[in-house]
């Protein structure tokens, strides 16, 4: 497997940055997690989808908008967890006395829907592994 970077400023590289994936035949994308690319997500996944460029995300967003798959911390977990921060700063302890913490609960989302759409088959060993499949 061979890594090819792209970056994309703006919206408006998009297509320069899909077309250079074509030229260099790539056979799959990951987008990473960035507030930027979540703006754009329905433009990035119509881009994947006329590529017919199987597609990866950081957060399930993106496969229940229609993407192919995300891998990534459960942001609804995260917020949960950010609650008893909050009771405690609430309660008088000292935010810079709290120590920092790290995702523990990742997920794993696959859109079936749109493997079919790619011609793809998901392995069952890949399924069983999900947090959710959406059909």
């Amino acid at each position: 497997m061979q890594l090819q970077l792209l970056e994309a400023r703006g919206s408006n590289e998009f297509d320069s940055a899909f077309a250079a994936m074509a030229r260099a035949r790539a056979e799959a994308l990951f987008v990473m997690l960035d507030p930027f690319f979540g703006i754009h997500r329905a433009q990035l996944q119509d881009l994947a989808a006329k590529s017919r460029l199987p597609a990866m995300y950081g957060s399930r967003e993106y496969t229940e908008a229609g993407g192919l798959m995300s891998y990534g911390s459960d942001f609804r977990d995260n917020f949960r967890r950010a609650a008893t921060y909050v009771d405690k700063i609430l309660k008088g302890a000292k935010p810079g006395d709290l120590p920092i913490e790290q995702p523990t609960k990742f997920e794993l989302v696959i859109n079936l829907k749109t493997a079919k759409a790619l011609r793809l088959t998901i392995p069952q060993s890949i399924l069983v592994r999900a947090d959710q499949v959406i059909e």
